[in-house]
């Protein structure tokens, strides 16, 4: 069936999960049934029907398939023209659905951080997706959305090539998620296994195609430093791995319309003097346990405090979240610039679920630029979801200097 005729405009697999729930939420209270044409799945249609009963005004359509059974994802897939899955870790859950999209004919998108799971995905399906057209899209939450529509707001505004941009976190409040944590646990786990997934997640290029996997970026910071071109302090960040990697792949597939020498980090900025330093060092303390090898000491610590999957803050906790991100833009005449991406809600869970919600109707209902292939968000939706995340998601991109 010829993908404008298909049943549905977009499925949310994964609707039972926390962060499903909230995406299925946002569309029912956004998008009338005129508007948008949707469904929820899962693989269990009790909860399915609690989530709807409880959350959702309209009553929406429900879908059983299973992540492990083939024949029951492609029946889904096949029936709409979007799948948008909360369903992870990815590596674990996702390549099944990919595979079925790819096969099917159908665009996707999801909240994937996994570094190593997405490589695997673009070795697997980027040619084939290329081949039918579709659109299989990366990271579309706080990681790495923010990120990677930062930049590409930036050369909007900077008509100039190789600039070199460093991303500070300045403000956040909202707490990371029990499915983020797992899906980083995972990763983890598969590092200290899998040489070549290590090989992947230290190599700054690690997704970006074959035979471009090189450039003057280094690896992510790992300690606290002080930041000579910004007078500040600074400290890891925690989604620096993926959204760094996001970045340069959008460059990359543009065909470097960032330039070949683009330079791009991530770290939180923490402050000037004694006082900045010790921030640095108090906010690296939890990246340390989260590091910490499978199994051990540490690990088994921060598996007893983390938030478990489907868990998550109250609505007043999402409501008052917020996060707050500067772009320092160096040009190589020594001209600078400062932009600003900001986000209205807690960033893992209220303003993810939208941003996610909007990716799913950007590719469902725009009419975006012929690119196909395993995507990064920038790449596959460029000033459609900008405009979305603007007008309907609560972000604000701001050149401040």
């Amino acid at each position: 069936m010829s993908i404008d005729k298909r049943e549905f405009d977009i499925i949310i697999w994964g609707a039972t999960g926390f962060t499903g729930r909230l995406v299925a939420e946002y569309l029912s209270q956004n998008y009338s049934p005129n508007e948008l044409k949707w469904a929820i799945a899962g693989r269990d249609a009790d909860k399915l029907n609690k989530i709807r009963d409880k959350y959702l005004n309209e009553k929406i359509p429900i879908i059983i398939a299973d992540s492990f059974d083939e024949v029951s994802l492609g029946k889904m897939t096949k029936r709409t023209k979007v799948i948008c899955t909360t369903v992870g870790p990815y590596a674990k859950y996702g390549s099944l659905i990919v595979k079925s999209c790819v096969s099917s004919k159908t665009h996707y998108c999801d909240l994937a951080g996994e570094a190593q799971w997405i490589r695997k995905m673009i070795d697997l399906h980027h040619e084939d997706a290329k081949d039918n057209k579709v659109r299989i899209v990366n990271s579309c939450g706080f990681d790495s959305i923010p990120s990677d529509l930062g930049v590409y707001y930036i050369h909007k505004n900077i008509s100039k090539k190789n600039l070199s941009i460093r991303m500070r976190v300045t403000g956040a409040k909202g707490t990371y998620s029990g499915g983020t944590y797992a899906s980083m646990q995972n990763i983890i786990k598969e590092a200290f296994k899998d040489r070549e997934v290590r090989k992947s997640l230290t190599n700054p290029y690690g997704l970006n195609p074959v035979g471009q996997q090189n450039g003057l970026d280094k690896r992510d910071l790992r300690s606290v430093k002080y930041d000579k071109r910004i007078k500040s302090w600074i400290s890891p960040f925690l989604m620096a791995g993926i959204n760094t990697r996001i970045v340069r792949r959008s460059n990359a597939l543009s065909n470097f319309s960032y330039g070949k020498e683009f330079t791009y980090n991530e770290a939180v900025m923490t402050g000037k003097g004694f006082k900045g330093r010790l921030n640095g060092i108090f906010l690296s303390i939890p990246l340390m346990f989260l590091a910490a090898k499978p199994g051990s000491f540490f690990n088994k610590i921060f598996n007893i405090i983390s938030p478990k999957p489907g868990q998550g803050p109250n609505k007043k906790e999402r409501e008052n979240g917020y996060f707050s991100l500067r772009f320092f833009v160096f040009q190589k005449d020594g001209n600078k610039s400062i932009f600003k991406v900001t986000g209205d809600k807690d960033p893992g869970y209220g303003s993810t679920s939208k941003m996610l919600a909007e990716s799913a109707v950007c590719l469902a209902k725009d009419r975006l630029e012929e690119n196909y292939g395993v995507l990064t968000p920038s790449y596959a939706m460029g000033d459609n979801i900008l405009d979305r995340l603007v007008s309907n998601a609560g972000l604000t991109f701001n050149k401040i200097k």
